[in-house]
């Protein structure tokens, strides 16, 4: 059904967000908390069949168009913008709230685009609203991370709007529907959304932009950029089999990363690129199984990570400390902080009756019915991996092992509402995955509780514990240093272009020499033909420099004229 009525439902959080600088204490927090609200109504009052159409040159654009997918990722971001507000509303300032729900209203906004144009000017303004997100945090380290960041996706942008151009001449149309990457404009499209998605080597900006962010402009950051690139995978390029081995590399790089990292909030942005390499191998897959559980994913992920960066920003307000290498013990004085990160812990690692086994199982599953046994196997690994970096590492470090002698004060009461709500959505799903099926893109014919599988899980998962007990003591908390892809641009880049300036520097100076050496030879027969000198008290004129009597003048020119007509003619 086509309607001259139908309403893009982002902008109303875009155009709200307008008002948050004007309003203070209850009066924003009712509007942090309204217009997540009412968008989610919004969405869920759009017919399924909805769509609206604008004619655009020669093409025919669609701002709004409502499908089973969009409906999904728009409802929990809705969600997310709901907690985040609520988390972050005594602590961030006006600008920072105000760019957050911007990008979470552009983020919707790509969910209902049904066309590459549409889709592609939301796009930006996620990235803008994102980049002011990281600049609100009023620190130098942010404001460098946050160039950086821009520039990533500023890179990303201008490759993603080459292709949609390059598709339209290809193709005559720019509907976003599925494609495959089997001509430039296509590439270059999906190169656009990997770029967003944080797939290597262009994803170090995660973990270097996210934690310079505040503590509530990180639980915003982690849901909505990754999240709205995952949706545009699985609507753009569903079975596209290069997405498999990309995803399983996304997977195993955050996992070593985070491994690696002794930052708690790194830890966590690494996590980001894990889950998402989880998500991406699914949609590489691209049976309906795995499709609805990179969908499924999806939304689980936004919950649990936000709720996870939720506890270690609590705990980055509370004491000023990031690393683990100064924290440990937190339990003690922070036990709401810790019981909600515990959980969220426990729904990343895949653990049964937690969201992030039902959703995860199902992606491993559709793997295994599909026959690909090394992928199945590989995800099964980076379970058990996900379960030492962010299930056990994180938590371990910082609420207990040795006690740091911190005691700060639990989280601000709107910080602890935040977690808990998200909190009760990871048991939720978990015990009732049903709540969650029912909105999935396809029908769902899978039991995800089964003694088979939820003893395979907790065996996978007790086995993994164990080994990083036994590995602990060679899991120090120590200062670390991880070399990244951003290396290149960072340092490599930096130096090379250092290189070469000193070597034009040394080619310059040459040139030079020899100029000047040209140009002093030019001088002193200049200086001979066309100057004057003094000798023995009489100024000496040279050849040109004397004044000629005029016949003597007219006789040369007659000459050369002579001369000029003689060898023309001869020619």
């Amino acid at each position: 059904m086509t309607s001259e009525l139908a309403f893009p439902p982002g902008l109303i959080m875009v155009l709200g967000a307008m008002l948050i600088p004007f309003l203070r204490g209850r009066q924003r927090l009712l509007l942090l908390l309204g217009l997540p609200l009412l968008t989610l109504v919004t969405v869920w009052g759009l017919p399924g069949d909805v769509s609206l159409k604008v004619g655009f040159l020669d093409y025919m654009l669609e701002p709004v168009r409502s499908t089973a997918e969009g409906r999904l990722f728009a409802t929990i971001f809705a969600i997310m913008a709901f907690a985040g507000g609520l988390y972050a509303h005594r602590q961030a300032s006006a600008t920072e709230l105000t760019a957050a729900f911007v990008y979470a209203g552009s983020a919707i906004g790509v969910t209902f685009a049904g066309d590459l144009l549409t889709l592609f000017v939301f796009w930006e303004i996620m990235a803008l609203g994102s980049t002011l997100v990281i600049w609100s945090a009023g620190t130098q380290s942010a404001y460098r991370a946050g160039v950086r960041y821009l520039l990533i996706h500023l890179l990303g942008g201008v490759i993603l709007m080459v292709g949609i151009v390059a598709h339209a001449i290809e193709s005559g149309s720019l509907a976003f529907t599925a494609m495959q990457p089997d001509s430039f404009g296509n590439w270059l499209i999906l190169i656009g959304f990997l770029i967003n998605a944080g797939a290597p080597p262009l994803s170090a900006w995660i973990a270097d932009a996210y934690p310079e962010a505040s503590p509530g402009g990180m639980v915003f950051l982690s849901a909505f950029t990754t999240k709205t690139a995952v949706f545009a995978l699985l609507v753009g390029f569903p079975g596209a089999d290069i997405l498999v081995p990309i995803g399983l590399y996304m997977v195993f790089y955050g996992i070593i990363y985070a491994l690696l990292e002794n930052d708690m909030r790194r830890i966590l942005a690494y996590s980001i690129v894990n889950q998402v390499g989880f998500m991406v191998t699914a949609i590489g897959i691209g049976t309906e199984m795995a499709l609805n559980g990179a969908a499924a994913h999806a939304f689980a992920h936004i919950i649990y990570k936000a709720l996870l960066l939720m506890s270690a920003g609590s705990v980055l307000l509370m004491t000023g400390k990031r690393k683990c290498t100064d924290l440990g013990g937190l339990f003690q004085s922070m036990p709401v902080t810790a019981i909600n990160g515990i959980i969220g812990a426990l729904a990343i690692s895949a653990f049964p009756f937690t969201s992030g086994f039902v959703t995860k199982s199902l992606e491993t599953q559709a793997a295994a019915n599909e026959g690909m046994l090394l992928v199945w196997l590989l995800l099964l690994a980076a379970s058990a991996g996900v379960f030492l970096h962010a299930g056990i590492k994180f938590p371990w470090f910082v609420f207990f092992q040795r006690d740091s002698g911190l005691r700060p004060k639990d989280a601000p009461w709107n910080m602890g509402a935040a977690m808990v709500f998200f909190a009760f959505l990871c048991i939720l799903l978990g015990v009732a995955p049903e709540l969650l099926y029912r909105f999935l893109p396809y029908p769902v014919e899978y039991e995800a509780y089964t003694a088979g599988k939820v003893v395979f899980y907790l065996q996978l998962l007790l086995f993994s514990g164990l080994a990083f007990f036994l590995l602990l003591p060679l899991m120090r908390r120590t200062e670390t240093i991880s070399l990244d892809f951003d290396w290149i641009w960072r340092v490599g880049l930096v130096r090379l272009l250092r290189a070469f300036g000193r070597a034009w520097n040394r080619v310059s100076d040459a040139l030079a020499a020899v100029l000047d050496t040209i140009g002093s030879r030019l001088g002193r027969g200049g200086r001979r033909y066309f100057g004057s000198r003094v000798d023995d008290g009489q100024q000496v004129h040279g050849m040109f420099a004397r004044a000629w009597p005029i016949g003597t003048t007219a006789l040369w020119i007659a000459v050369l004229l002579t001369a000029y007509v003689f060898f023309y003619y001869l020619a």
